[in-house]
């Protein structure tokens, strides 16, 4: 295949042409859709005059081109496969462009496309140019009015973006439907959907008095499973009213759930499109964690109204401006709803596991990377994730207030236009009075910063210094590091666990309990005084910045921080500092350490904390955190050793797990209080089946038989995935019958057995491929099938023999040519080849290389497979 082009930030330039006004006209056809676009274009008096105006065009077919009337002849512009060139233009014009698309065979899933017999589309990130030939950048902003026409009977509903204004009848059987949106916005926020789709409504008043309708569309038979959803967007609105004064500013906001999407959702103007698997839920079909899923991800679309509409992104190199600022936004949202110790616990938890493994692979970059081949390869965990770890810590070094200052300040400027991550830094420093000039390099920087703190105490001078020290790895962009803002959040815990008053040298009083010190250096001490005994640190409270954490903690430290702390992220934290370094010594030959039972055994008894907590500090590291922390890997060994952990623990625990497992079963109810008992429950099971023995499989098959909400159903059916029994056979067929017709709920059953850690999985993989529930075609499926067998199946993928591999591989292959999206996703399963023990190691870089070697794969696939050999 020709390489793709790379993209660099230092080329960026501002468009030759802006547009003013954006007309479309859609005759909506299943297989030739003809596009009519009429934009209003004037020159850019900040771009040279001498420039063409190259227009962004793929995959269609080029009918006529109009220039202010007049039509042209093929031999004045410049057709190419990727869009179309026009020169020698007058500095005012409107173009009128007819294009004509197959919606049906478009398996991209990206511009206009058909799911489930409705259309719809997905412009983000460059799918616009797919419908029609534009300026498919983020900086080229203007309002839309949009005319749908479209067969009445197959096509009853006619969506755009922001309000309706004309809808009306033709011969034929046709309809038409007219949308105006009067916001300017990029093109990558259009959106379209028709077809025969059932419509839940509410209302919304927001603070100063406007009615706002709210709508969410689906298949009828889905209706009554949108209720959550609809309640997630009315908290959504308010709490952002609340919390940062943002109001919604048309009439009309609607959602639409499509079972085809590559995405999880996506915020277009006034009319979100969601995977339909983060819109429905009832208790019988959706665990707790589907429904705080949901909720999240509704106020996240939501919330983009303003982080990421309203003000949006001056090129693709920032998107972490719009999404890391939303992640962070919803992060609050979730938190301020429900737990926030438990909230947090679980965004550092997805953070190491998953984007401090991504810095440490070939596809490290920094939150605004500096070059990119496909820009959908960048819709990453550390764009996302650690973009919002870097949001939080404007929060930290300017507090709530601070905060609020900055974003009002930031909207007050920017508000319709699209802008850079050096416009966010500048409003929040402004409107605080501060020199935050360094919090720039948390942008430009890849890697996972490396924080070291060493403690002295000097018993005569009753003082104790802590010496701080950060580094960063070398990564693909930069090999020097500078020094990053970092502020660390501690807490001195004395002897007794009480808390040390905090009064660093220089101070006249004690400034509080915990408090967070600004390592601005490579290295830098800090010496409080007036401490009588030697304590012992709670360093990173809160995970007050994304670092890894290098202190010396013993065992007897982290048994002492688990049962004293009173900060929970760091009780958290302590015991899996502890169960971390059990497995790493059983990894190099040594016995399990009672003390990691002993301390588990007083954390689950400790009455002093809630149970959601004490479910999250019970759960053992994964097996990718394991791996990450014991490079070079050897996933069977990991797996082995885990096991091993995890029934000595039941086995020491066993009585205290059956105690809590039976006091805890009742609970019932979607409240929070219900919800943490039942997570501590499916804990306290899980430890059981770890011993599986007859008694504790029995257990997790009645609960599987018994449960009246999906939560337990599925708890006790993940667990019995993994034990060779008949109890497993007779609850899978079980959950079969009974979900055959629901699609979202067939792909736990899909998931479940992908990932199962039994050793003939990857035969039931191949056979679930042939299912008549799958189909390759549907990303939701290769998710739940190919994507658990490669990214929670660690024993399996990994197998000895490369057959996990290869598979993968051919998966990749295959999928490429339908949708290269979703294949460059499945591909990342393969990148880390070079942290394996050797013989993994050249199995699967072998099957890069066969990737790498094959005829016309994607730019998306190239682009990761190539980085990844180098």
């Amino acid at each position: 295949m020709t390489q793709p082009q790379t993209v660099y930030l230092k080329d960026y330039q501002a468009p030759p042409f802006l547009v003013d006004h954006v007309a479309l006209d859609f005759t909506l056809h299943p297989s030739a859709t003809e596009v009519v676009s009429r934009v209003k274009y004037r020159r850019n008096n900040l771009a040279a005059t001498c420039l063409p105006l190259d227009l962004d065009g793929f995959g269609m077919q080029l009918i006529t081109i109009r220039l202010d009337g007049l039509l042209l002849e093929p031999e004045v512009y410049l057709l190419s496969e990727q869009g179309l060139r026009l020169s020698d233009l007058p500095d005012i014009f409107e173009l009128e462009i007819t294009t004509r698309i197959n919606p049906e065979a478009n398996s991209a899933l990206e511009g206009l496309y058909r799911s489930g017999g409705n259309y719809c589309t997905q412009c983000e990130a460059e799918g616009f140019r797919r419908i029609t030939f534009y300026q498919d950048r983020p900086d080229v902003m203007a309002p839309f009015d949009v005319r749908i026409v479209a067969d009445k009977q197959t096509n009853p509903v006619l969506l755009s973006n922001g309000n309706p204004t004309a809808a009306g009848e033709l011969a034929g059987g046709l309809h038409w439907a007219e949308w105006s949106d009067p916001f300017a916005k990029p093109c990558y926020l259009f959106a379209l959907v028709a077809g025969d789709l059932a419509c839940v409504q509410d209302c919304y008043q927001t603070a100063s008095g406007r009615d706002v309708a709210l709508r969410i569309y689906t298949e009828a038979h889905h209706v009554d499973h949108c209720d959550h959803a609809m309640a997630s967007l009315k908290r959504a609105m308010t709490w952002d009213e609340q919390r940062f004064g943002l109001e919604y500013d048309l009439d009309l906001f609607m959602i639409v759930a499509v079972d085809d999407f590559n995405m999880g959702a996506m915020e277009n103007k006034g009319l979100n499109i969601f995977n339909s698997r983060l819109v429905f839920a009832t208790p019988e079909t959706a665990t707790d964690d589907d429904y705080i899923a949901i909720e999240a991800v509704i106020g996240h679309e939501y919330f983009h109204n303003w982080t990421g509409n309203r003000v949006t992104c001056r090129d693709w190199f920032q998107l972490s401006l719009k999404e890391g600022l939303t992640v962070f936004r919803d992060q609050e949202f979730t938190a301020d709803h429900h737990s926030h110790a438990v909230k947090r616990i679980e965004d550092v938890r997805l953070l190491r596991s998953h984007q401090f493994a991504e810095d440490a692979s070939p596809m490290a970059h920094p939150i605004r990377p500096a070059s990119y081949m496909e820009i959908n390869n960048f819709y990453t965990v550390t764009v996302y994730e650690k973009g919002a770890e870097v949001v939080r810590l404007y929060q930290s070094l300017l507090g709530v207030d601070g905060f609020r200052r900055g974003m009002d300040l930031y909207f007050k400027r920017h508000d319709g236009q699209a802008v850079s991550t050096e416009d966010f830094l500048a409003a929040m420093g402004d409107a605080n009075g501060r020199d935050l000039s360094q919090m720039q390099t948390w942008y430009d920087q890849a890697g996972t910063p490396r924080l070291s703190v060493r403690m002295e105490y000097n018993e005569q001078e009753q003082c104790c210094t802590m010496h701080c020290a950060q580094s960063s790895p070398a990564t693909p962009e930069a090999i020097e590091k500078k020094p990053l803002l970092i502020p660390l959040t501690l807490g001195l815990l004395l002897p007794d666990g009480s808390p040390q008053p905090l009064q660093l040298e220089g101070e006249s009083e004690p400034q509080g309990e915990s408090r967070a010190l600004l390592i601005t250096e490579q290295s830098q001490s800090f010496t409080f005084i007036h401490v009588a005994k030697r304590p012992l640190p709670s360093l990173l409270r809160g995970f007050s910045a994304p670092v890894e954490l290098d202190y010396p903690y013993s065992a007897e430290d982290d048994a002492f921080l688990m049962a004293h702390d009173s900060d929970a992220f760091n009780r958290w934290a302590a015991a899996q500092r502890l169960a971390m370094q059990s497995l790493l010594a059983m990894l190099a030959g040594h016995e399990p350490e009672a003390s990691v039972a002993t301390a588990f055994g007083h954390l689950l008894r400790d009455a002093g904390l809630d149970a959601a907590l004490k479910a999250e500090a019970l759960m053992l590291p994964s097996e990718s955190d394991i791996a990450e922390a014991s490079a070079p890997a050897d996933p069977g060994r990991i797996h082995a050793v885990r096991e091993q952990l995890l029934s000595f623990i039941a086995s020491s625990l066993r009585e205290d797990f059956e105690i809590y497992y039976h006091r805890l079963s009742p609970a019932s109810g979607l409240d929070d209080h219900a919800m943490q008992q039942r997570q501590l429950k499916n804990v306290c099971l899980s430890y059981l089946v770890s011993l599986k023995d007859k008694p504790s499989i029995a257990m997790a098959y009645e609960q599987f038989c018994q449960a009246e909400n999906m939560t337990d159903q599925y708890a006790a059916l993940a667990l019995l995935a993994h034990c060779d029994c008949d109890e497993r056979l007779q609850a899978l067929a079980s959950f079969e019958k009974q979900w055959s017709e629901d699609a979202n709920v067939m792909d736990k059953w899909f998931a479940l057995q992908a990932s199962s850690s039994l050793p003939d999985s990857l035969a039931a993989v191949k056979l679930l491929m042939t299912h008549p529930k799958f189909d390759l075609r549907n990303p939701n499926k290769v998710r739940a099938v190919i994507g658990s067998f490669a990214m929670r199946n660690p024993v399996n993928f990994h197998a000895l023999d490369g057959s996990g591999y290869s598979f993968v591989a051919d998966q990749v292959l295959a999928l490429d040519r339908l949708n290269p999206q979703i294949a460059s996703r499945m591909v990342r399963a393969l990148m880390n080849w070079k942290r394996l023990e050797p013989k993994r190691s050249e199995l699967m870089r072998s099957q890069l290389q066969r990737i790498a070697d094959a005829d016309g794969i994607s730019g998306d696939v190239y682009e990761i497979v190539s980085k990844s050999l180098c």
